[in-house]
């Protein structure tokens, strides 16, 4: 079933454009952290099948290490489209605003386009919200995480006067994890008293919600969301897009744009593992969605 549609959105594209790809030898699909490599690369190869059928050329997966490997990978022209955090969107966009060009977002459940910044602790650490957080250790993703640091960087501090991203401050100390995953780990193996991460905030606390970062952990068996508790939420946040770099072939750009918004529909469960959750897939979206995360951005962290 998923071959047969894939070849006959591959047919479809190949009549109405001519031969697909003529002017690339491969593909190259980037993916950001959020759980460990070899988990986002087996979320990802139903892409990267589908994908190389519709183009006709050998599609390659990548899971650097950190958020920047994704990024330089996109400056660079070594990765050719990913799905981005809206603050690692803007450190792209910030760099080279000629680079990439956001063209879909993920879609929630009840038709939104945004999520949240999550912070969580062990239910038994006694922790119930930042309050409770003052000379305890709290963990952030990756410094190019949206939700993973951008967002909380700046509303934390709102909180209450006194709080600092800094260590030794309000919080006895402020780790880097590396990613989503790793700061849920950590969380719920009590390396850390607290962290955040993102969700869509929507369904129940105990799936992980919808979808998400959580959503993934609890799917992977890491976590039990009965042994956490909800500190914090931040406001909505836009949904990161997905991205294509500009100088890819227009007819490339047009086949992988149609085949990514027609995943949801295709094959749900590759759109679930893709878009970490329930979702209604993916639709449009332009730079102007992004242009509130790429000015917080560049006053925060200067690009």
């Amino acid at each position: 079933m998923k071959k047969t549609l894939a070849l006959a959105l591959a047919a479809t594209t190949l009549l109405s454009t001519g031969a697909i790809a003529q002017d690339i030898t491969e593909f190259r699909i980037g993916i950001l952290g959020g759980e460990n490599a070899q988990d986002r690369m087996n979320s990802y190869q139903c892409l990267a099948d589908y994908t190389t059928e519709a183009l006709g050329v050998e599609t390659k997966l990548f899971a650097p290490a950190d958020y920047n490997g994704v990024i330089q990978g996109l400056l660079g022209g070594t990765i050719d489209m990913a799905w981005l955090g809206a603050s690692a969107y803007a450190a792209t966009y910030l760099q080279d605003p000629e680079a990439v060009e956001p063209v879909l977002i993920k879609v929630n459940v009840d038709g939104s386009i945004g999520y949240h910044s999550i912070g969580f602790a062990r239910k038994d650490s006694g922790v119930t919200s930042l309050d409770d957080m003052e000379g305890k250790v709290f963990g952030f993703g990756d410094p190019n995480s949206t939700s993973g640091y951008l967002i909380p960087s700046i509303e934390i501090p709102q909180y209450k006067d006194g709080i600092t991203m800094e260590s030794g401050v309000y919080f006895g100390e402020v780790k880097f994890t590396g990613g989503h995953e790793q700061t849920i780990v950590a969380v719920a193996n009590g390396d850390i008293d607290g962290g955040v991460t993102w969700a869509d905030g929507q369904g129940n606390w105990e799936d992980g919600y919808n979808s998400g970062a959580l959503r993934k952990a609890v799917d992977a068996g890491l976590v039990d969301m009965n042994d956490m508790v909800q500190i914090w939420k931040s406001n909505v946040i836009p949904e990161g897009p997905v991205v294509l770099r500009k100088a890819l072939p227009a007819d490339v750009r047009e086949t992988m744009t149609a085949l990514v918004d027609g995943l949801h529909e295709r094959d749900p469960d590759c759109a679930y593992g893709v878009a970490a959750g329930d979702t209604l897939g993916f639709q449009p979206v332009a730079h102007d969605t992004y242009i509130s995360i790429v000015e917080a951005r560049k006053a925060k962290i200067g690009g």
